[in-house]
């Protein structure tokens, strides 16, 4: 399996966000209920590196779900870690070889497609988050939301448990952006 995206522009849009952070943003809540900017910044901190190693394989039989929440540690140095992290995370998976076969994160194995197409909606989705939680216009490649509105349509009304609440309704003629946070429990018109 060859790779049919780059997450290049995810992770671009997913730096600039973050490097538009201030300290004083940091405890601002987000749509992500009961977590803060900082949380989620910790949480980005951390699937960034469990996804490139999820590319590499280096993570398979290794991996532990992922933590959200005040008692996850945010490295001092996120403002230069996430956006280094994100560099490697694109790297990792221009490697023909990371889109083969199984590979695992979080606890979870799957088909090293499946983890490509979870590694953008968690970059394309948390830049959402920390985008509309610190007062910035979000912003995504179109051609990776129609990958993800592919990879969403199954999602059940219910949600997915332990990754999405259950699916906001957003009329199909909704931008691409709103259907997919949607989709993942997301209210497209959250607002801080």
């Amino acid at each position: 399996m060859h790779p049919n995206f780059d997450l290049e522009p995810a992770a671009t849009a997913m730096s600039a966000v973050v490097g538009a952070i201030a300290d004083e943003q940091l405890t601002a809540p987000t749509p992500c209920a009961d977590t803060t900017v900082r949380d989620l910044l910790a949480h980005v901190s951390m699937l960034t590196e469990a996804f490139r190693q999820a590319a590499t394989k280096e993570a398979v039989g290794r991996s532990v779900p992922p933590a959200v929440g005040p008692e996850t540690a945010l490295p001092d140095d996120w403002r230069a870690r996430i956006p280094a992290q994100l560099k490697a995370l694109v790297e990792a998976w221009r490697d023909p070889a990371a889109w083969d076969g199984a590979t695992e994160a979080g606890g979870v194995s799957a088909p090293a497609v499946v983890m490509a197409m979870i590694a953008l909606n968690e970059t394309v989705v948390h830049s959402w988050d920390l985008a509309l939680a610190t007062g910035q216009r979000p912003a995504a490649d179109p051609s990776h939301l129609a990958v993800l509105l592919e990879f969403l349509s199954d999602t059940p009304a219910e949600g997915t448990p332990g990754m999405f609440d259950p699916v906001v309704p957003v009329p199909d003629t909704a931008p691409e952006l709103d259907r997919v946070v949607g989709l993942t429990g997301r209210d497209p018109a959250w607002t801080r």
